[in-house]
């Protein structure tokens, strides 16, 4: 997933011109039914960061060693170079500061006991506003109803849609455990509708919040979507834990509890102090599983080289590592541009995606995309209905862990009946219901199986819990030629075994051998 706008959440799937995919449908009550929209991917580029003019104030975040970020040296040093302290995070080092002064980051630099700092965005506070791509299209009544004539006794209405359950066996793991509601799932995205009938029995309120300004707003519903904001971090919600209850749809892991962190702003963008908030909110609040499902803005690639970048590659290292040591599995989406992770170089041109992006040429190897590329993240390809690499989603051996359901274009991979579309059906915030696609969508059922494998073995280290997510994995072998549009030319190239490769990694998660003990 998600799919990509003008970058951050992977809401709208980028693909090339030739193999558009069909864009969200999406069920309300009773509305009328409109015609798919296209989703197109955006072309711009990245550059150097910019210097902001004399007073505008632009976030960003100081990276010293844990335990001195509170020192009162450490305050007036941030003080004297013309910051202001937002949060410090003393538990991993990292301080968030605001600054006007656009030589803040070089002085900083300077100060004994300083190992990194970077400017968060190339915008000046508040983010400028973009539009997203890909509207819903509204499925009519009458057509939910013809679903659910099609489900058995124990489906929800919707379920016989849901080809993605089967994909990963979950339909026959939910006839031996629904999962643990000892266990939660964080989902740190847009913001989750909590109030939806499919999430509402299932939402962990203690362990959500609002992390937008890199500090945690707790007020209650604080982490929803407003209605001008994106859907897709209910869609994400309902992905892992729709409840079993008759209603709509049935998430990977219908028993188990799911929280919203909401991490993005109102024009859609993942900053990294908010990014960082997620995580170590997450940590605190005893999260077993993150699901991430964006890719923090505004560089698509961080590149080691720039010290801006830099800051924000280890500021998110250390809230992940974090997460992880207070027991916390992260999974996160791989991307939706059809890249090789593994290249030795991948054309970079929607960076900086805030302001004006400058196409740049980068090494994967040395640029990341954050969290998806970070040490101990569990990185996620998407696959269609047919068990194929989606046509959208990045690989790479070494960088895919492990792949599951994300969707494709009904016309490349359909599902079988009665399944009708090729993309994922998941909740929408006000009740509703509606498809997307993406390696979005492919990271949250990864995140549903290791809540599973969690609440089968409770006491299991976040390292067992990853370890059994690979070791229970359906092998998939290469498709050699990737031809998915059927064009005669090879879309793709996997490199690998049957156990293991970059299309793939360690293969099919599995939900069945997840709960088996």
């Amino acid at each position: 997933m998600t799919e990509r706008s003008a970058g951050r959440s992977r809401r709208a799937v980028v693909i090339p011109a030739s193999m558009v995919l069909t864009a969200a449908l999406a069920f309300l009550p009773g509305s009328a039914s409109a015609a798919p929209a296209e989703v197109a991917g955006t072309t711009a580029a990245a550059a150097t960061t910019a210097k902001t003019a004399s007073g505008e104030k632009l976030s960003y975040v100081v990276n010293v060693r844990p335990g001195q970020a509170s020192s009162s040296a450490m305050k007036k040093a941030i003080s004297k170079a013309g910051g202001a302290i937002v949060k410090a995070y003393d538990q991993i080092g990292v301080i968030v500061v605001h600054s006007g002064d656009a030589y803040f980051a070089e002085k900083i630099r300077k100060v004994r006991g300083v190992d990194s700092a970077g400017a968060t965005r190339t915008a000046p506070l508040p983010a400028q506003g973009t539009t997203d791509t890909g509207a819903p299209t509204l499925l009519t009544a009458e057509q939910a109803k013809a679903a659910a004539r099609q489900a058995d006794g124990d489906e929800d209405p919707l379920q016989p849609l849901q080809w993605d359950l089967p994909a990963i066996k979950a339909d026959k793991a939910h006839e031996k455990s629904l999962g643990s509601d000892r266990v939660t799932v964080a989902v740190i995205d847009t913001g989750v509708d909590d109030t939806h009938p499919d999430i509402a029995p299932n939402f962990d309120r203690k362990a959500s919040v609002n992390c937008v300004t890199g500090k945690a707003n707790t007020a209650d519903g604080a982490w929803r979507p407003s209605a001008q904001e994106s859907p897709h971090g209910t869609h994400v919600a309902g992905e892992i834990a729709a409840a079993k209850n008759g209603v709509g749809v049935t998430g990977v892991a219908p028993g188990v509890k799911v929280s919203g962190i909401k991490v993005s702003t109102e024009a859609g963008f993942f900053y990294t102090e908010a990014v960082v908030c997620g995580f170590i909110w997450a940590a605190e609040h005893g999260v077993e599983v993150t699901n991430n499902s964006y890719y923090t803005d505004p560089w698509y690639f961080n590149c080691s080289d720039d010290p801006d970048q830099k800051a924000l590659v280890e500021a998110i290292t250390r809230a992940t590592r974090y997460a992880e040591r207070k027991g916390a599995v992260n999974v996160a989406a791989a991307g939706n541009e059809n890249y090789d992770l593994a290249a030795d170089s991948i054309t970079d041109p929607v960076s900086p995606n805030d302001t004006t992006p400058v196409e740049r040429e980068i090494d994967p190897s040395e640029c990341f995309d954050i969290p998806t590329q970070l040490p101990g993240v569990v990185t996620v390809s998407a696959t269609g209905a047919k068990g194929l690499k989606s046509s959208f989603s990045n690989h790479g051996l070494g960088v895919v862990d492990i792949a599951a359901p994300g969707g494709d274009s009904t016309a490349y991979q359909p599902p079988a009946p009665p399944a009708t579309s090729g993309l994922i059906l998941g909740p929408l915030p006000g009740g509703g219901y509606g498809y997307m696609a993406g390696t979005s969508m492919a990271s949250p059922h990864v995140a549903g199986v290791a809540a599973l494998i969690k609440s089968t073995h409770p006491k299991a280290s976040p390292k067992v819990v990853k370890a059994l997510l690979k070791k229970q994995a359906d092998d998939m072998a290469c498709q050699d030629p990737y031809d998915i549009d059927g064009d005669g030319q090879a879309d793709a190239v996997c490199e690998g075994g049957t156990r293991y490769n970059g299309f793939y990694g360690a293969g099919m998660a599995d939900a069945l051998d997840a709960v088996k003990k």
